[in-house]
């Protein structure tokens, strides 16, 4: 058995026990890799046996995701009550919009009266100026979250609630009042001040790509490939942002932001900057609403329209982050890919409904079931803040209920500790041996005064 050198400092022995920068990076970069190996499979596997509706849904579900968990860092972690989120999406699908369009005139050299979302393939020229353009639009949208958190430092409950509804509607009626997209013919010599204000109006930014689309790539009779890997896209997002929000959590900005959420004053007493963790929520979670809009707009084939980003879509999603659990990751992923799902459940069961209803009571009309959509989701929320206040998950996380927690986490936890999970700290040795000097005793115990150390007993009247 080796012998330690007590010699060396606790820093030193401490330091020999981290991995080498290669081998971080390359941990690091594990999630994120198996994240694109599953919405490869996802595209490439599942989606070719799944009929274009049910694509349709799964591309839904994808992009419900990417917007509820984007509000779960405001509205959840940091304990902000933002109703503006469709704003951000707003801005990060409107500038999407423009580097795709004008891009694929200007850029692409698309032939004029030729629809710009005929170039196809996986990672072709189409796909890598969709792929920049959720980029930009993230960006744009990081900056306006910058720019609404910063005024919004001295607010919080429902005044900030207020501003960021605000915000969201003012943004809506200026895009509404914008000038019609430039014609293919002459965007070809606009400007770019044009371009970046001809936004459709109250009509919509017409013509758009469908980079995200349910129909998988395939090879045409040429042997050429069509079509846009939208459900990859889509999917990629999705890990990715969904692996960030989970190491975020679990780093020590995440405990700044679970500390601000939980008593702001006491956060602040021992020196956590509130403001610098609040704008920064803002900002993270504005890009990443900004990458959701640029799916969005790219989903919906020809029209982008500020009217279906109102104050609704903003709601609609604050009820998927208090349905799932304000702070919890996976509550909020499987609140958002429920209520993605039940529009669709209700209007496969409005025929059998609406038999019954005429063969018990009588009943001669038909159901809309998009009219009874929000009316079903203010029950559901209803119930659930009655039963349970605290959302469907709270602020734990799947692993942490039921048999997950007894079986499958202690062994997850092994494997993905260090690439997933962040040490907060290194791993110390069993036994750290650090010498300590013996303190010297006195050998006069009299006082330092010079006086005699009093042992009598002082009676206690």
């Amino acid at each position: 058995m080796t012998q330690r050198d007590p010699t060396r400092s606790l820093a030193t022995r401490v330091g020999e026990l981290r991995p080498s920068p290669l081998a971080s990076i390359a941990r690091s970069a594990y999630p994120f890799i198996i994240a694109l190996g599953i919405a490869f499979v996802l595209q490439s596997v599942i989606a070719p046996e799944l009929s274009t509706f049910k694509a349709k849904i799964l591309l839904d579900i994808g992009i419900a995701i990417v917007l509820a968990s984007s509000l779960n860092i405001v509205n959840g972690f940091a304990g902000q009550f933002s109703l503006g989120h469709a704003g951000f999406m707003m801005v990060g699908g409107y500038t999407a919009a423009v580097v795709t369009y004008y891009g694929s005139i200007r850029l692409l050299d698309v032939p004029l009266g030729v629809e710009v979302n005929v170039i196809g393939g996986f990672m072709g020229s189409g796909d890598l100026l969709f792929l920049a353009a959720c980029v930009v639009g993230g960006l744009t949208a990081a900056l306006a979250g910058l720019v609404v958190g910063l005024p919004s430092l001295r607010l919080r409950g429902d005044y900030l609630a207020i501003v960021t509804l605000g915000f969201g509607e003012i943004l809506r009626v200026l895009l509404q009042q914008t000038p019609e997209v430039i014609e293919p013919a002459k965007a070809v010599d606009a400007s770019l001040v044009e371009m970046m204000t001809h936004l459709g109006g109250s009509l919509g930014f017409t013509g758009l790509p469908t980079y995200v689309s349910p129909t998988p790539w395939m090879e045409n009779a040429a042997g050429e490939q069509t079509g846009h890997a939208g459900i990859f896209f889509t999917y990629a997002i999705v890990g990715i942002l969904l692996v960030a929000v989970y190491r975020l959590k679990a780093s020590n900005k995440g405990r700044e932001l679970l500390a601000v959420r939980e008593n702001e004053i006491a956060a602040e007493s021992v020196g956590v900057n509130t403001a610098r963790v609040k704008v920064t929520a803002f900002v993270f979670a504005a890009f990443f609403a900004g990458v959701g809009g640029a799916l969005f707009a790219h989903e919906q084939g020809a029209t982008l329209n500020a009217a279906a980003l109102g104050f609704q879509k903003s709601i609609d999603l604050v009820i998927m982050v208090v349905l799932g659990g304000m702070g919890s990751i996976t509550g909020v992923v499987v609140a958002a890919a429920f209520l993605t799902v039940l529009p669709e459940l209700l209007r496969s069961a409005a025929p059998h409904v609406t038999e019954l209803l005429q063969n018990v009571f009588g009943y001669e009309g038909t159901i809309n079931p998009d009219a009874y959509r929000m009316p079903l989701y203010a029950l559901a929320l209803i119930i659930v803040m009655i039963m349970r206040p605290q959302g469907m998950f709270g602020i734990k996380e799947l692993w942490d209920l039921g048999p997950w927690r007894r079986h499958v986490h202690p062994v997850w936890k092994k494997f993905a500790s260090g690439w997933l999970i962040p040490r907060a700290t290194a791993e110390l040795p069993s036994a750290v041996v650090v010498p300590v000097k013996p303190a010297a005793q006195d050998p006069n115990p009299e006082d330092k005064s010079g006086d005699k150390p009093d042992d009598t007993k002082k009676e206690v009247s």
